[in-house]
């Protein structure tokens, strides 16, 4: 499968990217937020870039929009437990962020082993 053209719009920009999936696109993105976040010495910009990161995140297709809850934890208690700056991705319910024609086996896409 080939690259596409999506854009990543986080209420504040619009950012033209390539990628395969959606969902790809989304944590390729935020893991270079998170990698600037881990990368900063000063504490002062580390809270506030913590305090700029999304809190939702719209992945738009020519074809399909989806859009994503972005949970970030500033210590991973979960799933990471220990990882700083860790962030786990909700699905938003389908209402209305499908534009246009209805998307062909977007179902069926093989994610793959992530490595973009």
């Amino acid at each position: 499968m080939g690259k596409r053209q999506f854009t990543i719009d986080t209420g504040k920009e619009k950012i033209p990217v390539e990628g395969q999936v959606h969902r790809n696109v989304a944590v390729k993105y935020l893991m270079k937020r998170r990698r600037s976040l881990l990368m900063t010495k000063n504490p002062d910009k580390v809270d506030k870039l913590f305090a700029e990161l999304p809190q939702t995140i719209t992945i738009i297709g020519k074809q399909v929009t989806r859009g994503y809850k972005v949970n970030w934890e500033r210590e991973g208690t979960e799933e990471f437990q220990g990882a700083r700056f860790a962030f786990t991705l909700d699905e938003l319910p389908e209402n209305g962020r499908t534009e246009g024609a209805a998307p062909k086996a977007s179902t069926s896409q093989n994610v793959g082993n992530g490595t973009t």
